[in-house]
């Protein structure tokens, strides 16, 4: 069973940073998709940033430029850096993996707060 360990959300007052970290068990991670999505009370899961398996990286018109995302194949870790946060990055952040044989998978969710 696949399993994602997420770390790194928490309290910070806006215009700071975060580092998101997620782990993935799954010997398959160097051929996934991996993603961080976001989601707020009452509102649909969203994604924030992704990056393939070849370090294609996309991101949400929100956080380009705040945002990124990287990866290290020989750690199967996928890392989120943001900086410059605002009060409406509040969320919790979700890691997630397609693998290569199309199955997609979810971490627990990390609590990400930014106070004004």
């Amino acid at each position: 069973q696949v399993r994602l360990a997420e770390s790194g959300g928490g309290l910070v007052q806006a215009g700071g940073s975060l580092r998101l970290s997620c782990r993935a068990s799954d010997t398959l991670f160097g051929v996934s998709v991996m993603g961080w999505y976001r989601q707020v009370p009452g509102e649909q899961r969203e994604l924030v940033a992704s990056v393939t398996s070849r370090g294609t990286t996309s991101y949400a018109d929100d956080v380009k430029g705040r945002c990124t995302i990287s990866r290290d194949n020989t750690q199967n870790t996928v890392i989120l850096q943001m900086n410059s946060l605002e009060p409406g990055d509040t969320a919790v952040y979700y890691c997630n993996m397609i693998d290569g044989l199309g199955g997609k998978y979810w971490g627990q969710g990390t609590q990400v707060t930014v106070s004004s």
